[in-house]
Order: structure tokens, then sequence, then C-alpha cells
């Protein structure tokens, strides 16, 4: 039996992030497969966790630095190894590689950190973004060398595969592209979603953990009053897990500016509202909120960021603007045109139902898998640089992790 440790950088929340939306929806799909699961974090447990044990999969604590996850690995003795983001890689990978030498080891990159990291860094400067700024970062460096000694890294963003191929000289032998694995929208959906006419208010939902949310919210506050001139009894509602005070100050009942935290179920809530605003100025991957807009029929305004690498060559379901004064002057017109609004939600439909049905794209991931796991010798010996990677990092990071147990102790 095939058997997939997961190594997780957080426990799973799935209405709390995207990320965990994203793993959850990975951990079905091997389970369809009859994999065996178990899924290990160092983190701390919070309260909005998913109960994994409820669908069948082992939940164990590991430690960071510690000699103790030597053990627990050789007596689990996966096929399969999934890092949760790079940062899991660079703790326990050299680990897994001494102890399990034949387990695949596959990283899910959730978004390329780098990427997010070096733009927040350029817009706090005031500076330009340019694909060459990430030659030179310490983090593009570190998440790279992470690709390069996994057997396999999935990519979510088409933006992001053409990244690092072009820019970062990534074998394409190393990388797969799948993005979210969502049902196709058919007939009974949208027969079940509310028309433009019973829809009202605007909303914005993310985690506020996430920098780029935050910044989110302020952006759409500084245009609030203007978007309230022309619509005055309309609100915007801000939904999300883990509001920071700076959000909740925010909180303007009088002004149609409410923040309303964490929502329980996301897809209710966006169901509900007639368009979804979000205006990033930074940020990486595919994001979850524009996804769930397509999925209950909500049109929405965004910037390049927002939309990057989610739709491929078919039109948004909305509009696409970075221009703030022309961000606000989209969101008025969308909200008030009919016409327009049920054109763009059939964008959705498309753009769902062409790149996210889970039923078309998980066998061909699956597959890659099966034939990775039957030549991952010869896989792994047209990896140099990989190889050579994983040797220097048993020599470095192996004995740092080691002092550190030691200090511990």
């Amino acid at each position: 039996m095939n058997h997939l440790l997961i190594i997780g950088y957080v426990w799973v929340e799935p209405n709390s992030s995207a990320a965990g939306t994203r793993m959850l929806q990975l951990i079905e799909l091997f389970l369809q497969q009859n994999y065996k699961i178990t899924f290990a974090s160092p983190s701390l447990k919070g309260e909005k966790a998913f109960d994994l044990s409820s669908i069948g999969v082992n939940e164990e604590t590991i430690e960071l630095n510690n000699s103790s996850f030597d053990d627990f690995i050789q007596k689990l003795n996966p096929t399969t190894v999934l890092f949760d983001r790079f940062m899991m890689e660079e703790q326990f990978g050299w680990r897994v590689a001494e102890n399990c030498p034949k387990a695949l080891r596959v990283l899910d990159t959730e978004d390329l950190h780098f990427l997010r990291k070096t733009r927040h860094n350029k817009l706090k400067r005031n500076e330009i973004f340019t694909n060459e700024s990430l030659l030179t970062s310490d983090d593009a460096k570190r998440e790279i060398a992470s690709i390069l000694r996994c057997d396999l890294s999935i990519i979510i963003s088409l933006y992001e595969m053409k990244l690092l191929i072009d820019v970062f000289k990534i074998d394409k032998e190393l990388l797969y592209h799948l993005p979210f694995l969502l049902p196709k929208i058919d007939r009974y959906v949208i027969e079940n979603w509310k028309p433009y006419e019973k829809r009202k208010d605007f909303v914005f939902i993310g985690n506020f953990f996430h920098a780029p949310n935050v910044d989110a919210v302020l952006q759409l506050k500084s245009i609030w009053k203007d978007i309230r001139k022309k619509l005055p009894e309309v609100e915007v509602h801000i939904y999300g897990a883990y509001a920071t005070q700076q959000i909740n100050q925010l909180h303007k009942p009088k002004e149609g500016f409410i923040v309303k935290g964490f929502a329980k179920n996301a897809l209710e809530v966006v169901n509900k509202a007639r368009v979804i605003l979000v205006p990033l100025r930074f940020g990486a991957g595919i994001k979850g909120k524009l996804t769930e807009a397509m999925i209950c029929g909500t049109p929405s305004v965004t910037t390049k960021i927002g939309a990057e690498g989610m739709h491929g060559n078919l039109p948004w379901n909305g509009f696409i603007e970075d221009d703030l004064d022309q961000f606000l002057k989209k969101a008025i017109e969308l909200y008030t045109n009919e016409k327009l609004w049920k054109s763009f939600q059939t964008n959705g439909i498309d753009i769902i139902n062409s790149i996210y049905d889970k039923d078309k794209i998980s066998q061909p991931f699956i597959y890659q898998i099966k034939i990775l796991q039957k030549n991952i010798v010869d896989h792994r010996n047209k990896n140099f640089l990989g190889n050579l990677l994983q040797h220097q990092t048993l020599q470095a990071t192996k004995y740092m992790s080691k002092w550190i147990e030691e200090k511990n102790k």
C-alpha cells in the first residue's frame, strides 16, 4: 500500500485560508487513490484546525531539530513524502533523504514565497519590481534550492511555472502545474445561485495573517468614501480569520465599511454579495477568494497581481485594474450594470470548468507520481544540481541541526 507522509508547515485550516483548502484538496486526492496518509507538523494546532482523523488521516506531532524524527520516519517508511512549503523541506528534507532514501520527495510550494516577499519589499521602498530583482533575493536562493533538491515540485500558478522555467532555468521535469482542484460548475450549481437583483453589497475575504490581504483592505478603505458617494445604500463587508487590531479599527458601520471577522462558510458569504473587490498590490500564487467568487457566480474587480496566473487566455470574470481611481469606477459600473454583471458571471464558469476541473486534472498528476516512483533512480541521476545541493545540505544543515539539538538538551 502506498503511504504518504505530509509534513505540514501548519495544521490544515480550510476555512481560514486558501492554503488550508488547497492542502485538504491534495489529501482528498491521495485518499481517493487508496493512499494511507500521515499528516505530521511541528506547529501548534489551533482551534480552527480540521480534524483529519475524521477522514482517515493519521495525525502526528513532530519536533524541529530533534533526532526523534529519524526514528519516526524509519518506522513509518512512507513511499512518498510531501513537504508543505519549502521551509519544511529545509528542516526535514535531509532527514527524509538519509532515513528513507527510496521515498519520493514532493514539494508543494503553495505559492512562490520569494516572489511575494520581493514584491512586498519593492512596494515598501516605492521601487519598480522586475524579474531581475528576484535573482539577487536570498529567499529565492533558498526556495529554488529546495525545488532542486526535491523530485517534483507542485506549482499552483501558470505565471510561476513560466517564471521558474524562463528566469531560473529550472528543468521542466522537476515541476508540475497543478492549480486548485475544483468541481465543475454545472446547471444544478448555477440554479442555486442568487440572481443579480437578490444580491447586495461588496465583499472582501482573506486570512489576515497574510500581509497582501491586510494591504488590500487598506487600499479598499482609501477608495470606499468615493464608492459610497455614488452608492450611498451599499456596504462593503470584510471577512477573514485572524483579523488584526489594524483591521478591526477600520470598522465604521455608519460609513458602510463593516469588518465581520471570521466566516465559517466563505461560499455562503460570497454567494450573497453582488461583487467581490480584491485590490491586491503584491502577492503570488492563485487566489482562493477569486476562485470562490467564480464558484458562487460572483463577478470581481481585482488587479493584475490578483488575476495573475489564474485564467490562462480566457476573459476574466470582471475587471482587472491597477489604478485605484479606475478600480473604484469599475466597481461602481459592475455593481450597477446587470447585463455586464451576467456576462462576467459566464466568464467565471468558463474559467473554472476549463482550468480547475478536478476530474480532468487529477489523474495526469497521479500518473506522473506513479511514473516517478517507478523511475526514481534515473530521474535523480539526471538532476545533478539537485544531487549537489542535497549533498551540501547533508553536510551543512545536518550538523547545524545536530548542534541545535545538543544545545537544546
